[in-house]
């Protein structure tokens, strides 16, 4: 029986691509299979991945027949896991030996659905934790508990699906699988569903994944048009919490994440391309029109006043542009 399905996808990451299967091979065990998922890369990954699969033992090499992007890739995964635990990594970024089985240890004498771990931010030759921000350690828990406050940094603000590991039962609730097509912020809506509707988590203290950040080819480095696929991500955000039975104590969070995000890109907006940053102005102020006004009002009311006036002008220029369209 495999005990555990490690989801792995791969595009265009020939430079980094050896660091993470090294490190696969020191995490393997008789009972865990690894899915290493080529998401149709053109740089030569896929050949690398060919030649190392058959060395790592439980490595089954899965290669798509279309790019479909980062939540695609992990679906595809899900699809193929037949591990009673699931865990994901990122082609890019790499383990401490023995971390998976460091991870399934507390998983299964914790019990809960699923457990939360810090990593190792890693940016050229700089080390920082990166901590999950829930000061409970080694208990179990209601997910939902760690949603709030809305006005500091909680659980749902750690989105990273390779910092922990989780029980099968989730994805035979449809509670892990991404939203397919997202390109980025595929996380946001996984996380959120995550913590509303799972039944019990923990969080250890256990620091084996190292991140890669500043990686060239990342979308976070990248400004073109799949940089706003975080407006989609973050409706179906509002969208799926508004349908709770607690929205009205959960919105204000969700709207003040949207809104921290969109005035985020705002204050970076010279690292897009012209076209793209007109289209962010646009999308991001139809989202703030979409947002439940009187929760927008407390949120950019309880912001820091930089943030607070960049959506606030960002509000009136587009909702004067629409009513100048309107009027003529």
């Amino acid at each position: 029986m495999v005990k555990l399905s490690v989801i792995v996808p791969f595009y265009n990451v020939r430079t980094y691509a050896p660091d993470t299967l090294r490190s696969l091979r020191r995490n393997t065990r008789g009972d865990f299979e690894f899915l290493l998922v080529d998401d149709c890369s053109t740089d030569g990954t896929r050949e690398i991945l060919e030649r190392a699969a058959p060395g790592i033992p439980g490595a089954r090499l899965i290669a798509r027949e279309r790019n479909g992007g980062l939540a695609t890739a992990r679906n595809t995964g899900l699809d193929a896991a037949r591990g009673r635990y699931i865990a994901f990594l990122d082609g890019d970024d790499w383990l401490a030996p023995g971390h998976f089985e460091r991870l399934l240890a507390a998983l299964e004498e914790l019990g809960c659905d699923f457990v939360r771990t810090d990593h190792v931010q890693c940016t050229a030759r700089s080390r920082t934790v990166r901590r999950v921000p829930v000061g409970r350690r080694g208990e179990v828990f209601s997910p939902r508990e760690v949603i709030l406050p809305a006005d500091r940094a909680t659980a749902v603000d750690y989105p990273f699906a390779w910092a922990g590991m989780y029980h099968r039962r989730l994805l035979d609730r449809g509670l892990l699988r991404f939203t397919d097509g997202l390109r980025t912020a595929e996380d946001r809506p996984w996380i959120w569903r995550l913590h509303r509707d799972a039944e019990s988590c923990a969080v250890i203290g256990e620091l084996g994944v190292f991140y890669r950040r500043g990686v060239a080819s990342s979308l976070t480095q990248i400004g073109d048009i799949r940089q706003l696929d975080f407006i989609p991500a973050f409706d179906q955000v509002l969208a799926e919490t508004a349908a709770d039975h607690e929205s009205a104590r959960l919105l204000p969070k969700a709207v003040r994440t949207y809104c921290a995000v969109i005035a985020h890109h705002l204050g970076s907006v010279e690292r897009f391309e012209p076209a793209v940053a007109r289209e962010l102005r646009t999308l991001s102020a139809a989202a703030l029109r979409r947002m439940p006004q009187d929760v927008l009002n407390d949120v950019l009311d309880a912001l820091d006043s930089e943030r607070a006036l960049r959506l606030r002008r960002l509000r009136r220029r587009h909702s004067l542009t629409a009513r100048e369209a309107t009027a003529r």
